[in-house]
């Protein structure tokens, strides 16, 4: 699904709504009752400029508003059927638990694939694995600094003493990736790691988040993330979200026009 929407749309631009009551524009600014119509406006806008959208459920969940994300998810679906969808919510927990957090993402929201942290491993990953078609993206090395404290800690009892993140790349290539429905999520502002993470895992999809208002930039981030075969086919594919520089590209009414404008300036950054 995603190498025929990166295809279809020429497009590795992901775009996250994360949307901000204080920051939704003109009249709709500080009233949690429109984050739907806004980031359905940001749909509308750009529907044909990218390879995914990446809600985050904190953002909704937060205000009240879950059912005004069923709303966008069906609206979404409507609108660009051919775009994967990913439920940003970083879920990790064990046995029922984790199977409910499964139906939530997959029944309720019917997401694609969905978030994911691995600490707690394999048990609290397999429960969405059990949904034939679907995806699940593990936290990896993530764009926060604090990311260090864990991800970049070596593994004495494993052979080679792997970095953490490396080992997380090396079972979602190998023994935990089921059926393809795995990928990683690797920050763009560290291009280097992205890098390595590839070397690890050569055709899981990644998951990049950072590119745009956090600093990362597109095109080193594609040459560290994409591969591709000797036509040019995709390989490796990437995933790279952009959020608040295209969804607050103006605070007026113009906001989907410039939203539109932002998109199409990143997806053509992204396209080498």
């Amino acid at each position: 699904m995603l190498l025929a929407a990166e295809q279809r749309h020429r497009s590795r631009l992901c775009v996250g709504l994360d949307p901000e009551p204080s920051r939704l524009p003109g009249r709709w600014r500080g009233d949690p009752a429109h984050l739907y119509d806004f980031c359905a406006a940001i749909v509308d806008a750009t529907a044909d400029l990218v390879i995914a959208y990446k809600p985050q459920i904190a953002y909704f969940a937060a205000h009240g508003a879950e059912g005004q994300l069923e709303r966008l998810m069906a609206h979404i679906r409507v609108t660009a059927p051919d775009v994967p969808i990913i439920l940003d919510a970083k879920r990790g927990d064990i046995g029922s638990t984790a199977e409910q957090y499964a139906k939530e993402a997959f029944e309720r929201y019917g997401a694609d694939a969905v978030t994911l942290s691995p600490f707690m491993g394999f048990d609290s990953v397999e429960p969405y694995l059990r949904y034939h078609g679907k995806g699940v993206f593990l936290l990896c090395r993530t764009s926060n600094p604090g990311g260090d404290d864990l991800q970049a800690r070596r593994l004495a009892d494993v052979p080679g003493e792997p970095r953490l993140y490396e080992h997380i790349a090396a079972l979602a290539q190998g023994p935990w990736n089921r059926n393809g429905q795995m990928g990683l999520v690797v920050g763009a502002t560290y291009p280097q790691e992205i890098e390595r993470v590839r070397a690890i895992a050569p055709t899981v999809p990644l998951l990049i988040p950072g590119v745009g208002a956090q600093g990362g930039d597109a095109a080193t981030t594609v040459r560290a993330g994409w591969r591709g075969d000797a036509q040019g086919r995709t390989t490796g594919p990437v995933v790279v979200n952009s959020s608040r520089a295209i969804l607050y590209a103006s605070g007026d009414d113009g906001f989907a026009v410039a939203a539109r404008a932002e998109a199409q300036r990143t997806r053509a950054a992204l396209w080498l």
